[in-house]
């Protein structure tokens, strides 16, 4: 026997030994309960981050998962701070929860069930039982093995573990996705060296194409909810809360139709990059051995996801990051630091584009127009209505001095008109802001969200009172076609009588008071929240204790919006 292959069967046989003693075994979790995972039949089966993250996370001893410059791109460490992991922790996810519940409690059971599904499923798959207090949501404060499955959110075992049978069909969305049945794991790569994961796990690593595909994605992010009167009752209708994978579609970076646009791109092109921070592709080691050494046999492998799963939820971020004993977080700050960032990065450098255009003065008027880009694969902002996009825009005099302003905002994210207070429509039970295609005042402002109506037609902030889109002028994705057989579902509304509302694009024009001389510069920014202050103050409007430890949170929290894009421009 050769010296490698020598250490290399004394490495197995040191790995054998380890797994075979670690305390981490009994978070694999099958339908056989009780039963280790070697011996168990073949079932649906999911797995806490800990066990994957004997051999998935980075080591000072491995050169395993690291990119070019030597950085740790390891799945599990980046994973561990992002919103997927922390999908059940996530506190404005339980506030909202916790009002749903408030708003129709002899629903509460299919409520918390439709919620879990998404946000614990590895816990919501196994199966739940209402705890003490009647509340299925109780299993994420449990210290029980389901608890710690409930809390470790979208897990590994999850995505990964998915069948590739139906994704991307009917039966698959909210939630209707199926594990493998046989226990097998899905990555990129062709022949994975499965020995070591299949005998201490129980899992196969397999070659499966599907892990790369959006329709994966979409199994969680096209989500229909029951639409459900206040006094419960329920007609069977539902209601598209999100659909960020159906607008993907009836776009062009949509590569599910022929022929492929330059623009495709699939969910993980974005938000789990193959290439390094530098825009090279990565290429490494997929795996070290539980001792914290690299595996001899295995070699680079590419294409590598790196594991960021970036979205654009900053706000969550730093809620989890700055109150993690509170909320029994896993990952250190610097996890979410880095999440954060890479949030940020995303938001500002691929996510919109501003342009300034035809600025003019007529007297003491000035016009000009402002075209916003949408850069992303769905409509901007997207999925959950809590979301909204807006633009600010400011007029400054030749010494600096704001002389007009619309769009701004005060510290506690709230959009102010004239006067410097926050306009009605940000209050609960105000207004809502129409579809603007002019802006003449301080007190109009041009803003991009999904507001619901209820069966009624009024506009709603109960998610389960949704029936229809009251209003939604979110920015539709390039390629959109009315034609197309997802046109329906993601149609804008309210936006008939708006020429320049187009796919990819929209296009808000000024005609506003400016009394003194120039030069004046116009900056105008596109500008986002991920939890709107009017969905804040709708929630606000329920007593539970998930809304009163968010109220706390939101006191100290950063709630300025995230910028998008901005352009400048001086008119003499």
């Amino acid at each position: 026997m050769s010296r490698t292959l020598l250490s290399w069967a004394f490495a197995v046989a040191a790995v054998g030994a380890w797994l075979a003693a670690s305390s981490l075994l009994p978070a694999c979790h099958s339908a056989q309960a009780g039963s280790s995972p070697s011996a168990a039949a073949p079932g649906p089966q999911v797995a806490h981050s800990s066990v994957c993250a004997q051999c998935h996370s980075n080591s000072p001893r491995a050169s395993a998962m690291r990119d070019a410059a030597g950085e740790g791109i390891a799945p599990y460490d980046l994973w561990r701070g992002t919103m997927m992991a922390n999908a059940a922790r996530d506190p404005i996810w339980r506030a909202v929860v916790s009002a749903e519940v408030m708003a129709t409690p002899s629903r509460q059971a299919e409520i918390e069930e439709t919620c879990l599904a998404c946000h614990a499923p590895m816990a919501q798959r196994m199966g739940l039982e209402p705890g003490a207090s009647g509340s299925l949501m109780s299993v994420i404060q449990s210290d029980s093995s389901l608890g710690r499955l409930a809390r470790d959110g979208v897990s590994c075992s999850v995505c990964h573990g998915m069948s590739p049978e139906g994704l991307g069909s009917e039966e698959s969305f909210s939630a209707g996705f199926a594990l493998d049945a046989e226990r097998r794991l899905y990555g990129p790569h062709a022949d994975p060296f499965d020995m070591p994961m299949r005998r201490h796990t129980g899992f196969t690593p397999t070659q499966g194409r599907h892990i790369t595909e959006s329709a994966l994605c979409g199994s969680c992010h096209t989500l229909e909810t029951p639409t459900f009167a206040a006094d419960g009752s329920h007609d069977d209708s539902r209601f598209l809360e999100q659909a960020p994978y159906l607008e993907w579609r009836n776009s062009s970076y949509s590569d599910e139709r022929s022929p492929v646009g330059e623009r495709a791109a699939s969910c993980q092109d974005c938000h789990v990059p193959t290439l390094d921070e530098r825009g090279a592709p990565t290429r490494t080691r997929i795996a070290r051995n539980p001792m914290g050494r690299d595996f001899p046999p295995i070699q680079e492998r590419s294409p590598f996801g790196r594991h960021v799963v970036v979205g654009g939820n900053t706000l969550g971020l730093s809620l989890l990051r700055d109150h993690a004993d509170v909320l029994d977080v896993a990952a250190p700050r610097e996890a979410f630091d880095a999440a954060i960032a890479a949030t940020r990065l995303q938001l500002e450098t691929r996510s919109a584009r501003v342009t300034l255009l035809e600025p003019s003065r007529d007297g003491e008027r000035l016009a000009f127009s402002v075209q916003v880009e949408n850069l992303t694969g769905h409509k901007l902002p997207t999925a959950h209505p809590t979301r909204r996009a807006w633009l600010r825009v400011l007029v400054r005099d030749a010494r600096g001095a704001v002389v007009f302003a619309s769009g701004v905002t005060d510290a506690r994210g709230r959009i102010l008109g004239a006067a410097g207070e926050a306009l009605l429509s940000e209050r609960a039970g105000g207004p809502i802001e129409p579809h603007r295609d002019v802006i003449r005042s301080a007190d109009e402002v041009a803003v991009f969200e999904a507001v619901m109506a209820d069966a009624d037609g009024a506009p709603t902030f109960t998610l389960m009172r949704g029936a229809s889109w009251w209003r939604d002028d979110r920015l539709l994705p390039h390629g959109w076609d009315a034609g197309h057989a997802e046109a329906s579902r993601t149609a804008p509304v309210g936006v008939d009588s708006d020429e320049s509302f187009l796919p990819g694009s929209d296009r808000v024009h000024f005609d506003v008071p400016a009394s003194v001389e120039g030069p004046l510069t116009l900056e105008a920014s596109l500008v986002y929240q991920s939890l709107s202050a009017r969905w804040v103050d709708e929630l606000m409007r329920w007593d539970t204790p998930e809304i009163e430890a968010l109220r706390s949170m939101l006191e100290t929290a950063d709630r300025t919006p995230e910028v998008l894009g901005t352009a400048r421009r001086t008119l003499e």
